[in-house]
């Protein structure tokens, strides 16, 4: 059983809901992103996804493609990516870590090779947004060579054919996309939502997070009582743009703990 799976597992037996930040490696800058992934941590995350940047992120909004911006500028590479995994781990075994980016980096490195370097930092999920079931075999291969799971996107606009497809190659857990467009946007609509997770639960023996457009507590307790997990992203970044290095940790702290309230919540 990987590392994924048994903190959901875990989670559904306490019933609670799995509280998963995104932050891009690197930003602000590199010195504070270890920290930050333990601060998270500490305040309730229970999976951490770890942007790799990229220069063209093309399923990101403004905020997250700056953070990308800022990280390149510190000159973060996947390999850097890959030694921040590794110094998280020195204190910290147990929290799930996933990789959340685009394919040009991993190819560009071998697949193989990169299943090897993120097995060895202690990777526990991939995703490659730009990377669609049909053209992944071969880097699935070499994640399930290093039990590494493969995780996938599944959208509003998603077929239920096509969501069973993709049932064939994923593992850990579906990520569901719950708005038409980049991340960041707002019109997140939860009827919509309620109506999708059931249908991609009958489709996918998997647990099913939900991430984009979720913004505030209220949205995030809403969302945890349809989905499996909470993936948060553009408005942690957004704290973490606008926060000062001073106040970084902290900020970012005290909004991840009032999700974390927010999903705990009968």
């Amino acid at each position: 059983m990987s590392l994924i799976t048994s903190t959901f597992a875990r989670l559904k037996q306490q019933d609670k809901k799995a509280l998963i930040p995104f932050i891009t490696a690197g930003d602000p800058q590199p010195a504070v992103t270890v920290t930050l992934m333990h601060a998270l941590v500490s305040a309730g995350a229970d999976i951490i996804e770890l942007g790799v940047p990229f220069s063209d992120p093309m399923a990101d909004g403004p905020t997250i493609q700056r953070s990308s911006e800022r990280a390149l500028k510190h000159g973060v590479t996947l390999r850097q990516v890959l030694t921040f995994v590794t110094e998280f781990r020195a204190r910290d075994t147990s929290t799930p870590v996933v990789l959340m980016g685009y394919a040009n980096p991993v190819e560009a490195m071998g697949y193989a090779q990169f299943a090897i370097e993120a097995k060895s930092a202690g990777v526990d999920g991939v995703l490659v947004v730009d990377l669609p079931p049909e053209e992944s075999a071969a880097l699935i291969a070499e994640l399930k060579r290093c039990a590494i799971d493969a995780i996938f996107l599944v959208a509003p606009t998603t077929t239920e054919a096509r969501i069973r497809k993709i049932a064939e190659f994923a593992s850990g857990y579906i990520y569901y996309v719950s708005l038409k467009g980049v991340t960041g946007a707002s019109h997140l609509d939860l009827t919509e939502v309620g109506k999708r997770i059931p249908l991609i639960k009958s489709c996918v023996n998997l647990p099913v997070g939900v991430g984009f457009g979720i913004r505030d507590a209220a949205t995030a307790h809403a969302v945890s009582k349809m989905a499996d997990g909470i993936v948060i992203g553009s408005r942690l970044v957004q704290e973490i743009e606008n926060s000062t290095p001073e106040q970084l940790i902290n900020c970012v702290a005290g909004l991840m703990q009032s999700f974390r309230d927010a999903m705990d919540k009968r």
